[in-house]
């Protein structure tokens, strides 16, 4: 079996946050889903589970961060094209969303992302195929 990530986040309205990210196109997998929690379909082993703030806190003896003060995580998903990217923040940004930065353009990478309706940052980025963008950089070369 692959490895499969589930990324918890903490939201002050389930409901909202489901509203907002199926704008964006995502799914959601109703085996998963009560009145405290989602699970967001990102990829075949790709999930986000969003948690109301009270349940999120079952998880976990520290403070439970408040995303539009501080930054405790930044979700960076990859992207098809650089059109790619572009839509899904102009899709964001039609939901609800703010984009916290200009997009960036690195040659072989480009990127842009946005800001959902808790605060979390999401990143989103294009990777030119080939040696520059093949993901591995100078580390993977000997």
């Amino acid at each position: 079996m692959a490895t499969q990530i589930f990324v918890n986040l903490p939201v002050r309205s389930l409901s909202r946050s489901v509203a907002f990210f199926t704008k964006l196109g995502f799914r959601f997998n109703p085996e998963f889903t009560d009145e405290t929690a989602t699970c967001m379909i990102v990829d075949e082993n790709i999930f986000v589970m969003f948690l109301t703030r009270e349940k999120f806190a079952t998880f976990t003896p520290k403070a439970v961060c408040d995303a539009t003060k501080s930054t405790e995580v930044l979700v960076c998903l990859s992207c098809e094209s650089r059109n790619a990217v572009d839509a899904l923040v102009r899709k964001a940004l039609a939901a609800g969303g703010t984009t916290p930065t200009e997009p960036g353009d690195y040659g072989f990478m480009y990127q842009h992302g946005f800001e959902d309706l808790d605060g979390h940052l999401w990143e989103l980025i294009y990777m030119e195929p080939g040696p520059a963008g093949d993901g591995q950089g100078s580390a993977g070369k000997n």
